[in-house]
């Protein structure tokens, strides 16, 4: 079975790491100025999160790029 993804989904997949990337961005510049431990924590978990979600994308369109 042919295991390469089309080009809707490439596309798809690039407008998902865009967002990624500004939740990422987000995360990490609102992580810097709150002031509850707590917000704190959950956005550098979800920085954490979104930077994991961003390799394993970069992987899989690095994979069909080749």
């Amino acid at each position: 079975m042919d295991q390469t993804l089309g080009v809707h989904e490439t596309l798809d997949m690039h407008e998902i790491l865009m967002f990624k990337n500004i939740c990422l961005t987000k995360s990490a510049t609102m992580s810097a100025i709150a002031q509850d431990p707590a917000l704190k924590e959950l956005l550098g978990q979800n920085a954490k999160q979104a930077k994991q979600d961003i390799e394993q994308l970069m992987s899989l369109l690095g994979r069909e790029e080749k």
